[in-house]
């Protein structure tokens, strides 16, 4: 069920799960803040809006997680042991409902790359073709900020017996400027067989099924960068724009750079041929120290904040549903799917 703000901030609630902690103060019920992305911080040293004098944030300090002299959440789930150490310095205070739980959507990336072949034959992927997966957030900075022509050039620079090019757009991107809006700056490219994955579902999918990335300093490059992955960055120079130490900044040292005044097919296919997957161990140590058992970390702390006992059903980390670009169809699961 939807409930509109106004009728959300009149109710009471025995939990509530946010992922971000703008207005959470308004609500009653025990707040459990989550991480929206990999990781507990952003990548961004600031807001954007704060300019470039502000500063630096991050989202373990007192100003996100205390309002008014009082703790916001009443857990906090951390994707890894040093955030903890962080937290221990920037907000003390939050130690006591602090949890390393790891990342959950990392763990259902890992259990999705078996269906590797069956995501792509949902895609219609020949067995011959290689799949490049675009992914940008919103921001000017972003892969499609800098280069709004970059779907244009590799759908028609990369050749259509050997690629395909999907793209996954951050949840801003479409909630901003709507469905309508997306698809008609990207009506050209969605004509020459463009891949285009919802907002709500495919991420995973298309990771799963990509050759290589071409991407910014979003979370899907990262998480890309994981599981072993290529990475081409076609964001703007990040210098100054990116937490030092923070996975997008070590995500961006390691990745191939894309130029736009060269060949963009060369360029991929030089990426490809020159990548050694040994790299993803290091990416993923970064994302997460508690691999595979997030879902269980949570549950576990849901229940104890409903003071109810926890159920003695395993838990598994379900593989993403089938993949489907937004003109098909509704997503379908495996179950689903038969």
């Amino acid at each position: 069920m939807l409930l509109p703000w106004q009728q959300a901030v009149q109710c009471e609630f025995d939990l509530i799960l946010a992922a971000s902690e703008t207005a959470v103060e308004q609500l009653h019920g025990k707040v459990m803040l989550l991480p929206h992305g990999a990781g507990a911080m952003p990548s961004r040293l600031r807001a954007r809006t704060a300019g470039p004098e502000a500063c630096p944030t991050h989202g373990l300090d007192r100003g996100s997680l205390m309002h008014r002299g009082r703790l916001l959440p009443a857990s906090l789930p951390l994707a890894h042991k040093d955030e903890l150490t962080l937290l221990r310095e920037s907000c003390p205070d939050a130690l006591p409902v602090a949890v390393v739980a790891g990342d959950v959507s990392f763990d259902r990336l890992v259990t999705s790359m078996p269906w590797r072949h069956a995501y792509r034959r949902a895609l219609g992927l020949l067995p011959s073709q290689k799949l490049a997966l675009v992914t940008s957030t919103w921001q000017p900075e972003s892969a499609l900020g800098t280069h709004p022509d970059l779907l244009d050039r590799l759908m028609g620079e990369l050749p259509r017996d050997r690629y395909r090019v999907a793209a996954v757009l951050h949840p801003n991107v479409w909630g901003v400027h709507g469905a309508w809006q997306v698809r008609a700056w990207l009506a050209d490219s969605l004509r020459a067989g463009l891949l285009l994955l919802p907002p709500e579902e495919g991420w995973r999918a298309g990771l799963a099924s990509a050759d290589v990335v071409v991407g910014d300093h979003g979370s899907v490059t990262s998480y890309g960068a994981a599981i072993g992955s290529p990475v081409v960055l076609a964001s703007a120079n990040l210098e100054g724009f990116l937490r030092p130490g923070s996975l997008a900044n070590i995500v961006s040292k390691e990745a191939a750079r894309l130029r736009m005044d060269r060949p963009l097919a060369r360029q991929l296919e030089e990426v490809v041929n020159g990548h050694h997957p040994g790299q993803q161990r290091h990416i993923a140590g970064l994302i997460t120290s508690e691999p595979g058992r997030a879902a269980h970390i949570l549950r576990r702390t849901m229940y104890r904040l409903l003071d109810l006992p926890e159920p003695c059903r395993p838990l598994t980390n379900e593989p993403a549903p089938l993949p489907i670009p937004v003109t098909g169809p509704k997503s379908r699961s495996f179950r689903e799917a038969g």
